[in-house]
């Protein structure tokens, strides 16, 4: 809780994962949800005033989304660079057929891992790192990466420059 009573929507969300199937979101859903994705700690009072219900509802319409797993946490993006983290990657890796979970489990222990997909194409997985500096980058991908059995071959595509896309206030 915030000073004053206050529920901010970035307070816990732990194992927000399956919950019931999908429903449709309405327009304060969705609201709630551009909000949320543009400042995570934005209070409940604040959330309620900009989509116009009252605290109950913005703070029952919150919790709903998280109970059935539309939010999945609250996070800060990251300035990498500035954190230290000057180079950043793309990798694609094809891997042994039906090999996806314990591939995953080796990625995910990663210094630096950020985000691994799943993929169709012409390969298998798609993996975002960050890490200090290229000579990091260069010993992530030939002794961490190649050394994992499944991993058939890998390639590095270098991040240049990246933004980050704030959800749309218009839509």
């Amino acid at each position: 809780m915030a000073d004053g009573g206050e529920h901010t929507a970035w307070e816990a969300v732990p194992g927000a994962a399956q919950g019931p199937p999908p429903r449709s979101l309405d327009s304060i859903d969705r609201a709630i949800l551009r909000i949320l994705q543009t400042d995570g700690r934005a209070s409940i009072r604040s959330v309620a005033e900009r989509v116009h219900v009252s605290r109950a509802n913005a703070y029952a319409r919150i919790n709903r989304l998280i109970d059935d797993g539309v939010i999945r946490g609250f996070s800060a993006r990251v300035n990498h660079e500035r954190a230290g983290h000057g180079a950043s990657a793309y990798i694609t890796l094809k891997i042994v057929q039906n090999s996806w979970r314990t591939v995953r489990e080796q990625l995910q222990a990663l210094p630096g891992a950020a985000h691994i997909a799943l993929v169709s194409g012409d390969f298998d997985v798609l993996l975002l790192v960050h890490t200090p500096d290229n000579r990091t980058l260069r010993e992530l991908v030939l002794t961490r990466l190649q050394a994992i059995p499944e991993v058939l071959s890998t390639r590095t595509l270098l991040v240049f420059e990246e933004t980050d896309l704030d959800p749309d206030p218009a839509r």
